[in-house]
């Protein structure tokens, strides 16, 4: 046996080897700079053509519109996150019939654009007025903002529905296999094992699937709804001014922004036992 009696000295760690200079960094630095600036540009032209009247005059309109943004997002989420469920298990079902209509629908809400399918629902269906008269539904089709939230809930159920089936199947097969050796019943099973595991997968997918929602609300002010792109559409019709856009933008960009940092809060909560 051997026994060791001087210790080896520390030494320094290695130098980092420098990176090349590539054209692709060279690109992605020159397209930085042009970003930064025109950024730089747009706010000094925002300072140097403020008018305090026109942000008195439409400043409330651009918060009732902002209002009515979120209030639409947030229903359309909630009711496509409860329709979403029977999708998706329509989809995993191995009922042919369910899985077919589930298909279908998926597949028709995704290939097809989002304003295609308000127009459908606000113009197509609304021609119906005599049908939706004798059926008392005349008064949902009639307003804008019903169609609005309806065209948007049918949308995003459909890729609510793909995310949810994605992250049920991504749970191993193992999960079902050991409950059931313990004698789990299948309903406890997939509430109390499949779907919090599911559900920490599909986390990241549904923030995602909520901002392109944000993004895409603004669709709706096309049919006289004055969300906040609506109400940005009046300003600029009675100023002209380029800058009425500019802030809506902001707004959206603001919107998305809290949303993401939120968001990811909550999946660093929710997956904090993963992290080593």
């Amino acid at each position: 046996m051997t026994i060791s009696t001087q210790l080896i000295a520390a030494r320094p760690a290695p130098p980092q080897a420098r990176k090349p200079v590539t054209a692709g960094r060279m690109i992605g630095t020159a397209m930085m700079v042009l970003w930064i600036a025109l950024g730089l540009g747009m706010i000094a032209l925002m300072i140097g053509n403020w008018d305090q009247e026109k942000f008195l005059r439409y400043g409330p309109r651009y918060l009732e519109g902002l209002w009515t943004t979120l209030c639409i997002v947030s229903l359309s989420i909630l009711f496509g996150a409860l329709l979403s469920v029977p999708l998706a298990m329509g989809r995993m079902s191995k009922n042919r019939l369910a899985a077919a209509l589930s298909y279908v629908y998926v597949y028709v809400f995704r290939g097809t654009p989002l304003l295609a399918q308000l127009f459908l629902i606000y113009y197509g269906i609304g021609s119906l007025r005599p049908v939706l008269e004798t059926v008392g539904l005349w008064w949902f089709f009639r307003d804008a903002w019903y169609c609005g939230i309806l065209a948007l809930t049918l949308n995003t159920a459909a890729y609510q529905a793909e995310i949810l089936r994605g992250a049920i199947s991504s749970v191993p097969r193992g999960q079902r296999e050991g409950a059931a050796a313990l004698g789990v019943p299948k309903s406890v099973t997939f509430r109390k094992i499949i779907m919090p595991q599911a559900l920490i997968v599909a986390l990241r997918p549904y923030g995602n699937e909520i901002i392109l929602m944000i993004k895409g609300s603004a669709v709706v002010s096309i049919v006289t709804v004055l969300d906040l792109m609506g109400e940005t559409r009046y300003a600029f019709s009675r100023t002209f001014d380029y800058q009425t856009y500019l802030w809506a933008a902001i707004f959206y960009l603001a919107i998305v922004e809290m949303l993401r940092h939120g968001w990811a809060a909550i999946e660093r909560r929710l997956t904090r036992h993963l992290r080593r």
